[in-house]
């Protein structure tokens, strides 16, 4: 299996998407419960722009006990993939627990952001991708006004008078 698989990164890496996808359903079929097989499999569908084939096969990933950051990128990718078929609800299941297991991931809490926006939950957003600007921004401007911009995230309704 070892030749076959590293035969579809190597598509995949040189943007033969089609023939590096079909060798991953291939090998998800001969091995069904491998985790890491089914994430590269969801994954090879979601760069063919085919979100809905790709979630069964992050949802198995996550299910048969994928780790570490392979675990984090089927994360967001489900929680992406979900948001993009308009199932904002899942979309925020997933990427809630995600925050929750992998804090450090800015990726993963602006995915979410952009989730809670879809859910009209625009303060949220808003408050996390503020904090992500200001935690991960080198524009000296905006690092000059850091300690402004994570005050008022959390307060962008109020008005002082």
């Amino acid at each position: 299996m070892g030749d076959v698989f590293n035969r579809a990164m190597d598509l995949r890496k040189r943007g033969n998407l089609k023939a590096s996808n079909e060798i991953f359903v291939s090998l998800v079929k001969e091995s069904p419960n491998d985790p890491y097989m089914n994430y590269q499999c969801a994954w090879s569908f979601d760069t063919l722009g085919e979100e809905a084939q790709a979630v069964p096969f992050y949802e198995r990933s996550i299910k048969l006990g994928l780790a570490g950051k392979d675990l984090e990128g089927a994360m967001l990718g489900l929680g992406s993939t979900y948001r993009t078929l308009g199932e904002y609800e899942k979309s925020k299941d997933i990427l809630k627990k995600a925050v929750e297991v992998f804090p450090g991931n800015k990726a993963i809490q602006v995915f979410y952001s952009m989730t809670l926006y879809n859910l009209s939950e625009h303060q949220a957003a808003m408050e996390i991708l503020l904090n992500c600007l200001t935690d991960t921004t080198d524009n000296r401007e905006i690092k000059s006004y850091k300690k402004a911009i994570d005050f008022y995230s959390d307060k962008l309704d109020e008005v002082w008078k």
